[in-house]
């Protein structure tokens, strides 16, 4: 404000109150206006006791101020910051671009907060009790700080866009009349986006937001219970991590960082859905500790998500799912009881370069972390851990898996064919153990050697025949294809016949499952 009727630049306007003016003159010198009164519970903005006109300001002045305030001082930068004062009346700053540093503490507004499609350089809100604050699209150079601050009815920054931090640590949020705490769909922060301990009683919705390097959620515990997500942020991008960890509690130091050993925390606790469908990650997408409270319909869903990393560290959830469809992380870091049991568990298309367990997690607990993720028989998910554990060195583990795989299949052939399953299983493991096969076959020559050894043998023509070797005609008999010149010189009859002939059938079976196990292993090579 340059003029006001008549007067000279900088002089009071006449329907100011006492209070009022004192808050003008704190602008002009650039000073901090605190009316608390010392009382701790007096002056808790979001307490019962009542704040009288020794500490209201009206809204329309404030903006005022913020709009076309007074000229600074000589020698001092204009700015308005304000500790413990009550503010009536709707406080718009719609459309309006606001020069000045603007810096709330401890206040008390009595109606909505109104900022959409509203410039600041910096604004910074700190433990301020707001019915609802609107800010869609409002824009800022540097910093949006909201920490501690509780919010009725909810708050809106939809296509918000943040120079710098955007800080919600702390802050509670309640659900507006659609069931949601914080719509803020498409906002773009330049640097971090900090919601540590934040508490939120309806859906968090953060679709195709942008962040320009970490979203922290550590500790932070949202509810969703009017709604099927309490955090729903399909399409956002954090150029860095996302962390859904604890927190550390009571120091402030903590905040942005991994609490210390010995540090008393908080765990980040959701209930309701999560949907973070096609995210987009820089380094990592962190859980670890983190709580889910699903219901049976609801879903931690990462579908089609890309991350350098995934940290699922967190608390098994006892219902809902969890879906990893799509997925695609370089490294895997997980625990066993992580997971959730057989059929809440979705990994379609999840494909993973290494995986990096956290405490034990042996091979066959793996297998039964695939078979959770395959209600019906799918060879994806068993042929990515083969690949991966064959490429970590694990060569014999990845044997191990492919052999599963292929047991789980059988599982869905018709009989004749689960038979021959059957049969491929116990004499050479689908080719995964050809030793069996060299195993098989000494104990059948050895068997057939012996009682060929008190067997009566007539030569088959009268003409020169060789010795009779009863460990050589075994062995013509289970080899299907090599001819030692014995089984066609001797003639055998009665039982001794039959017995020859299961020798060939048995020779036959073992040479087929032989050939079909090899070909398998090189088609795979």
């Amino acid at each position: 404000m340059t003029e006001v009727t008549g007067r000279r630049a900088g002089d009071l306007p006449d329907d100011l109150t006492d209070v009022e003016a004192g808050m003008w003159q704190a602008f002009r010198n650039g000073t901090v206006y605190d009316l608390r009164a010392g009382d701790a519970a007096v002056d808790d903005p979001h307490g019962d006791a009542p704040w009288g006109a020794e500490r209201s300001v009206r809204a329309r002045v404030v903006c005022w101020l913020l709009l076309d305030g007074p000229p600074a001082l000589a020698g001092r930068v204009s700015s308005l910051k304000l500790t413990g004062l009550r503010i009536t009346g709707p406080f718009d700053l719609a459309g309006g671009t606001v020069v000045p540093f603007v810096e709330m503490k401890g206040c008390r507004f009595e109606e909505e907060v109104l900022l959409p499609e509203a410039r600041f350089t910096t604004l910074r809100m700190v433990d301020c009790s707001v019915p609802r604050l609107e800010a869609a699209r409002v824009q800022t150079e540097g910093d949006l700080h909201l920490p501690r601050c509780r919010f009725l009815r909810g708050m809106r920054l939809t296509d918000a866009q943040i120079g710098t931090d955007l800080l919600l640590n702390e802050a509670i949020v309640h659900r507006d009349r659609a069931g949601r705490s914080l719509a803020a769909d498409g906002l773009a922060v330049g640097q971090d986006l900090q919601a540590e301990l934040l508490q939120a009683y309806g859906e968090v919705s953060l679709r195709s937001a942008k962040i320009g390097v970490s979203l922290s959620l550590r500790g932070a515990k949202l509810s969703g219970p009017y709604t099927r997500y309490a955090l729903n942020a399909p399409q956002l991008t954090v150029e860095r991590t996302l962390y859904l960890t604890p927190a550390g509690l009571g120091n402030p130091l903590m905040s942005g960082v991994t609490p210390a050993r010995g540090t008393r925390i908080q765990d980040f606790e959701c209930q309701g859905g999560v949907r973070l469908d096609d995210g987009r990650f820089g380094d990592a997408v962190d859980l670890e500790r983190a709580r889910f409270a699903l219901g049976d319909d609801q879903e931690l869903s990462l579908r089609r998500v890309q991350a350098p990393e995934l940290r699922f560290l967190g608390q098994r959830p006892g219902r809902g799912k969890v879906v990893l469809s799509g997925a695609k992380v370089e490294t895997l870091v997980d625990r066993a009881d992580s997971w959730p049991g057989p059929g809440r568990l979705h990994m379609s298309g999840f494909t993973y370069e290494n995986l990096v367990p956290q405490g034990p997690f042996p091979l066959a607990e793996r297998l039964a972390w695939v078979s959770a993720a395959t209600a019906e028989f799918n060879p994806e998910p068993y042929e990515r851990l083969a690949a991966v554990l064959k490429g970590c060195g694990e060569d014999e583990d990845a044997r191990e898996v492919l052999l599963a795989k292929h047991r789980r299949r059988r599982e869905t052939l018709p009989p004749a064919s689960k038979l021959w399953g059957y049969l491929q299983d116990v004499t050479v493991a689908y080719g995964y153990r050809p030793g069996r096969a060299a195993v098989w076959m000494a104990v059948l020559w050895g068997a057939g050697s012996l009682a060929f050894a008190h067997a009566g043998h007539p030569p088959a023509a009268s003409a020169d025949h060789p010795h009779w070797n009863p460990a050589l005609y075994a062995l013509d008999l289970l080899l299907p294809v090599v001819d030692f010149g014995q089984a066609s010189q001797w003639q055998l009859s009665g039982g001794w016949q039959w017995l020859a002939a299961a020798l060939v059938l048995l020779g036959w079976v073992l040479a087929t499952t032989v050939a079909a196990g090899a070909t398998r292993l090189l088609r795979r090579s």
